[in-house]
């Protein structure tokens, strides 16, 4: 399917990959925060709206025909980075409960706001369906 990249000699990373090659057809989605499908925040709470976000992104694989698994990029916005930090057994639980065990290469960066000025997280994700 997908190949990890992990240069020799580097520390394991834990809960991402360093890098991925994957050749097929690509799924690429916009930003998704933690809103349900009408666009309602259902919870101001970090890791809730982190679930709802990576439920976003796998309704969006869906649509595209794509699964969790085929994930090889996230991107995350996150507006409060110790907020992240202090619920990451709660984030961890969800993002295992939703993509599974998979882990593509990921960034995590702080940003001073989102456009949806109740959003916690924005994720972008790109899947590739293998040829």
């Amino acid at each position: 399917m997908h190949e990890q990249l992990h240069p020799r000699g580097w520390a394991k990373p834990k809960g991402y990959a360093h890098g991925i090659a994957a050749r097929g057809k690509m799924i690429l989605t916009g930003g998704l925060v933690g809103w349900d499908a009408d666009q309602n925040f259902q919870t101001d709470d970090f890791a809730g709206q982190v679930r709802q976000a990576l439920e976003n992104v796998v309704a969006v694989l869906d649509a595209g025909g794509a699964r969790p698994e085929h994930l090889v990029r996230l991107t995350w916005y996150v507006t409060d980075k110790h907020e992240y930090l202090s619920a990451l057994p709660q984030i961890g639980a969800a993002y295992r409960e939703t993509i599974g065990r998979h882990f593509p290469a990921m960034a995590l960066v702080q940003v001073v706001a989102l456009v949806e000025d109740r959003a916690k997280v924005e994720i972008e994700a790109t899947a590739i369906i293998p040829d």
